[in-house]
């Protein structure tokens, strides 16, 4: 264990730099990593001037990792599978214990909050807070029977808002790290970790978000998940080197707001909610893909044709999904591109999730998409995340990269393609 101070002696001095190579350097450039060490010094630098612990309190750094879909769109709700992946953006804080019962965060750029933990119960007027996560994931450490104590952390952030990231599993997923680190000697694992910010954005939160984005934060690497049974999903971690794939990994901001449109991912849930209703059931996993082909024609009129395009798209992705996971499994990536295209194109033509009926002049995303596979000979593109807005994810050949970010970012402007890289390690204490 490290006190504040020498842990910051230590980073500058370059003691850790092998480590945060690790989780930033992934590109292998020395440059990577003197940025990270700088960034990791200014988080703990910053720590140390907000909350002034005293000389010998052990310190710790923390990181929860932004994720990124793979494949399975809109599968997760109706119990599909899906892949996906943490990132090399992510939630990093300098933490230590303040023997107290309180927990003090200070997000940089944002107000501080303070959580008593004797009172951990769902509060109205914290939903859709940073404040009403914290809680939840304390309150649920609590309920499985660990005793808590109070913290200080500084965090600090590179998961792009609104970018199909996940920016708040990432927080989940650094917060369930530093109360495990703290208060729990290391003992929940990343599996249970996930499942406690699930919980505290379903409960505290106020959002019914299913489980892929905590479980892609907190496992790291590639991993595909199979929501059969959404209380106990099978997670397999895929052991892949995309480095070595001579592909870069893509996420394409198209500058569209995800305002007002939250009836738009309503109907996707609805109108598949309908199909599977239509067989008595609640999720489309519950039924089997030759009834609801042979049932099409009362479908239609039953639920309408997008309804019917929609669970099209669920029996394609979900095994698509599957496909694209045993693919990565045989080292095939050629066969993994090829898959991702196939996502993109039926999340385009039967998910429909590309731009908004409500604003049909709206259509960045598609325009986008366009754009992308116009530059690209090889590689693949798909809509990233819930769609209707935000962005594009694209696998580009690394000789092309250059070409293909300029041709980006001439259309929608300088910083919009983003290249990031999949982070091996999720939800971790970076050093302690």
């Amino acid at each position: 264990m490290h006190s504040c101070q020498q842990l910051l002696e230590n980073l500058s001095a370059g003691a850790f730099d092998s480590r945060l190579a690790q989780l930033y350097a992934l590109d292998g450039r020395p440059e990577s990593t003197d940025r990270a060490r700088e960034r990791a010094c200014h988080v703990v630098q910053s720590f140390l001037d907000q909350f002034q612990p005293a000389g010998e309190v052990p310190a710790a750094l923390f990181s929860g990792p932004g994720r990124t879909e793979l494949g399975g769109n809109h599968t997760d709700h109706q119990h599909g599978r899906v892949l996906c992946g943490s990132v090399d953006l992510d939630m990093l804080a300098c933490a230590a214990p303040n023997q107290s019962d309180v927990i003090r965060i200070q997000s940089e750029g944002y107000p501080a909050l303070e959580i008593s933990l004797h009172d951990l119960s769902v509060r109205e007027e914290e939903k859709n807070t940073s404040a009403a996560l914290v809680r939840g994931v304390a309150a649920k450490i609590q309920e499985l029977g660990y005793t808590l104590s109070g913290f200080d952390a500084y965090a600090v952030s590179t998961v792009l808002s609104g970018s199909g990231l996940s920016s708040s599993a990432a927080y989940e997923v650094l917060i369930g790290n530093i109360l495990n680190h703290f208060c729990c000697n290391g003992a929940l694992d990343a599996i249970e970790i996930a499942k406690i910010g699930q919980y505290a954005e379903n409960v505290y939160f106020g959002k019914p978000s299913g489980l892929m984005d905590q479980m892609g934060s907190s496992v790291g690497g590639a991993v595909a998940i199979d929501f059969a049974d959404p209380a106990a999903p099978v997670v397999d971690k895929i052991e892949y080197d995309f480095s070595g794939s001579g592909y870069a990994l893509c996420i394409v901001d198209t500058c569209s707001s995800h305002g007002d449109l939250t009836d738009d991912y309503a109907d996707i849930t609805r109108e598949m909610g309908a199909v599977a209703a239509h067989f008595g059931k609640t999720v489309l996993r519950d039924v089997s893909v030759t009834d609801f082909r042979a049932a099409i024609p009362a479908l239609r009129q039953a639920c309408g044709d997008r309804a019917v395009l929609r669970a099209m798209h669920f029996y394609d992705d979900d095994r698509t999904a599957a496909l694209e996971a045993a693919a990565l499994k045989n080292g095939d990536f050629d066969f993994f591109l090829s898959l991702v295209n196939q996502s993109g194109l039926s999340s385009s033509l039967h998910l429909q999730n590309t731009w908004s009926v409500h604003d049909p002049k709206q259509q960045a995303i598609p325009l986008t998409l366009a754009e992308a596979q116009r530059l690209l000979d090889t590689g693949a593109v798909r809509v990233h995340g819930g769609g209707f807005a935000g962005t594009i994810q694209a696998w580009v050949p690394n000789e092309d990269l250059e070409d293909f970010k300029a041709g980006m970012e001439a259309l929608l402007g300088a910083g919009t393609c983003h290249v990031l890289h999949i982070r091996p390690e999720g939800g971790c204490v970076v050093i302690s």
